[in-house]
């Protein structure tokens, strides 16, 4: 690297710098902002690209006329990307623990909150065929796997949905998604 007395240098693995006061051969001397003269070889040291003279050699090349123009061209809007695994996410998730179905569950019964969760289940799944959402994820939990049996038997009472287990990698063993398809006329 080309070094000439006065250039504002680093030294690359201490945190050091200072400007170049003497060049003999690779021996190169700088004198550091608290007044000290330490002696470095060429390798060890780089331009500060900080200096007064990179901001000088930055800013010379745009007239104010080009930096207005610039800055008046209306820039591309970027389209968000979706990634094709996120394409093809269900729209709407349903949880169905009943933690999340009720404040308290004091006083209801095994009976009275499968009641409740299935109900929920009916709703949701009928709320979503009225706005023609076409996926939707129960998540049901693993448990004993009464609540997945009741769902099961309760979609497949439909004529116009498929149903599945969701993505394991997502969801785990605990949730069941339903495709609804829209081209099914009501009287099926």
């Amino acid at each position: 690297m080309d070094f000439k007395v006065g250039d504002s240098v680093l030294v690359i693995d201490e945190d050091l710098s200072g400007v170049i006061t003497e060049i003999k051969g690779d021996s190169i001397t700088i004198e550091t902002k608290d007044g000290f003269f330490l002696d470095f070889n060429s390798v060890e040291l780089m331009k500060n690209k900080t200096s007064q003279n990179f901001k000088r050699e930055l800013f010379t090349h745009s007239t104010i006329n080009e930096v207005i123009s610039e800055k008046e061209k209306p820039s591309r809007r970027k389209q968000p990307t979706i990634k094709a695994k996120e394409r093809y996410q269900p729209t709407m998730e349903v949880d169905l623990h009943i933690h999340h179905l009720v404040n308290s569950t004091k006083g209801m019964t095994n009976h009275d909150m499968l009641t409740l969760q299935l109900d929920t289940a009916r709703r949701q799944l009928d709320f979503a065929i009225k706005k023609r959402i076409q996926k939707v994820v129960f998540i049901h939990g693993v448990g004993e796997g009464v609540l997945k049996i009741e769902l099961d038997y309760l979609f497949g009472r439909y004529n116009n949905v498929k149903f599945y287990d969701a993505n394991y990698q997502k969801y785990g063993l605990g949730a069941t998604e339903v495709y609804i398809y829209q081209n099914v006329s009501p009287n099926d």
